[in-house]
């Protein structure tokens, strides 16, 4: 029996120009006023709940983790915490002279994504897929699925191995499966999808044209976007997001290099240039680590250098450590030792659920001018007009998502941390990020969250306009 689960406690350190494209007029005019779906994430990282935490306030039951929800079976929870378990190892020991990098690879052949061109069939199963689908045979999600066939409702999952199970359980209501990334494996695809029912929300082309390589149907693929954090958008009118944008701009372009090549750009797309004043913040830069707390390291290493600006309150530094208390305590530690442990201007971030995490996060990111990290789900959020410095990707998906975000010029990668203080000021003096944020705006899909809303619950579907193939 599927049980709700107890919200845990949240503990953290310390007038424009609008215009909506007439596919966004006709697919958000009609949003459904109520409604609800079944919302299945897996606990692995953070981008399947990422993806998840948009529809909360949809989601029957809450947000549903398919390998961790109360009431899971013994030998279930198992049979996902294996592979969960030596993703996370794996990756916090990459960076390992040999062993590290070794093991690395091995693992991440599993999950590798095949170059797309020569376009050919590549409908051939992979070990990846035939590995996770043994284990829906053997048993994985029917419990699940069973409580779910007593009361059908549509069924949104942001990992294929629900959209699996979902399916082979004969699961009465419609299955979405959304896509977290720029490109993606053979695992997900089924292993005869042009049979399956499954209805894919991808966030780019590339996606779609790759998932008809591994034989899914084109009817069944939907370019949607990302599904971006609603509180950070605004709605219809993006009030949020283009006000957040504009406040962002003057940090990114202090020596207004930026706005007076592209002015007329800014004032056709967000505002009149002359709104765009200095806030009351100084530059502000997130930098966030992911799931399995890889990277740390490189947080610290931007906080020694910024130091004395830090100090002078000209940078404002968040370190993001998610809900991993070993990575707050490492923050919290390192800050201590540099002597910022009373300064206003570093925040660490920590919280001990996701979901609470996720939201604020998102609260901010309204107030954050950089974001830094790698290329993960968080790609997607260049869409917020965020101009992302990039760290080393880790896996072959991060690989194609840092393709994708440097294809539109929203984010950079990183240089040196070692010389953050001189590279970093140079790439504002020339408006270079004040660009990457702008691009991000005007090309990185924003109406995910909304497109999928609005096609699951009441069926209504217009692929967006996406260009960016890589």
């Amino acid at each position: 029996m599927l049980k709700t689960k107890q919200k845990q406690i949240l503990k953290v350190s310390k007038n424009q120009k609008t215009q909506i494209s007439a596919t966004e007029k006709d697919i958000l005019s009609s949003r459904p006023s109520a409604g609800k779906m079944y919302v299945v994430a897996v606990d692995m990282g953070y981008g399947h709940q990422r993806a998840a935490y948009p529809f909360i306030d949809l989601a029957q039951h809450g947000i549903i983790n398919a390998n961790s929800y109360p009431g899971i079976t013994p030998k279930e929870a198992r049979m996902w915490q294996r592979g969960r378990k030596w993703y996370e190892i794996i990756s916090r020991f990459k960076n390992l002279p040999f062993f590290g990098t070794s093991a690395f690879s091995i693992m991440d052949s599993f999950q590798k994504i095949e170059p797309f061109y020569p376009r050919r069939d590549l409908s051939a199963n992979s070990r990846q897929q035939k590995y996770f689908f043994n284990q829906v045979k053997q048993g994985l999600g029917k419990e699940l699925i069973q409580e779910f066939n007593r009361k059908p409702l549509p069924l949104l999952t942001t990992f294929f191995v629900p959209a699996y199970f979902a399916e082979y359980y004969d699961y009465k209501g419609p299955i979405y499966l959304v896509v977290c990334d720029a490109d993606v494996a053979r695992a997900w695809a089924p292993p005869n999808p042009q049979k399956s029912r499954i209805i894919y929300l991808v966030p780019n082309r590339r996606v779609k044209e790759r998932l008809q390589l591994y034989g899914v149907r084109p009817q069944n693929i939907h370019v949607t976007g990302f599904p971006l954090p609603k509180e950070n958008i605004g709605g219809l009118t993006q009030s949020v997001l283009r006000s957040d944008l504009a406040s962002r701009l003057y940090n990114l372009d202090p020596k207004a290099t930026y706005r007076h090549k592209y002015g007329k750009l800014i004032e056709d797309y967000l505002c009149p240039v002359k709104n765009i004043k200095k806030p009351n913040r100084p530059l502000t830069i997130t930098f966030a680590v992911g799931g399995a707390g890889a990277q740390r390291d490189i947080g610290i290493l931007i906080l020694k250098r910024l130091k004395n600006r830090i100090k002078e309150k000209k940078i404002q530094l968040n370190l993001i450590a998610g809900v991993r208390n070993d990575v707050y305590i490492y923050f919290q530690d390192e800050v201590k030792r540099l002597g910022l442990v009373n300064s206003d201007n570093v925040k660490i971030v920590y919280a001990e659920d996701k979901m609470s995490y996720f939201k604020v996060f998102n609260k901010i990111l309204r107030k954050t001018d950089i974001l830094w990290t790698k290329p993960s789900e968080l790609t997607f959020y260049s869409g917020l007009g965020l101009p992302i410095i990039m760290s080393e990707p880790i896996g072959s998906q991060e690989i194609y998502n840092r393709g994708w975000l440097l294809a539109i010029g929203a984010g950079v990668d990183s240089q040196d941390p070692q010389y953050v203080d001189e590279w970093l000021f140079d790439w504002l003096d020339s408006g270079w990020l004040a660009e990457a944020a702008m691009e991000g705006f005007l090309d990185s899909p924003k109406m995910g969250s909304y497109h999928i809303e609005n096609l699951v619950l009441h069926g209504r579907s217009q692929d967006i306009e996406d260009v960016h193939l890589l």
